[in-house]
């Protein structure tokens, strides 16, 4: 099942963003295949619905962008869903 509503890159920002918020199941759907060492083009494919024959950059460039996200979110981010609400 592919993710209709994503951009090529996520935000590169030291903070979570509500693209972050949106996105948290991609982000551990990626770190899922990762895990288990899933090809990234079948990863890419299933997940953001892109060919990578067809557009082998930006399928990688996708992958390897949101792939890094989600490291990030899982090292770092994540903090941003304990702060109490304002």
């Amino acid at each position: 099942m592919a993710t209709d509503a994503f951009d090529d890159q996520p935000p590169d920002v030291p903070h979570l963003t509500p693209y972050d918020e949106g996105h948290v199941e991609i982000y551990l759907r990626l770190l899922d295949a990762d895990h288990e060492g899933a090809d990234w083009r079948e990863a890419v494919q299933i997940i953001f619905g892109i060919d990578p024959d067809k557009e082998p950059e930006r399928a990688r460039r996708v992958h390897d962008s949101h792939l890094a996200r989600a490291r990030w979110m899982t090292t770092t981010g994540y903090r941003g869903f304990l702060k109490p609400p304002q």
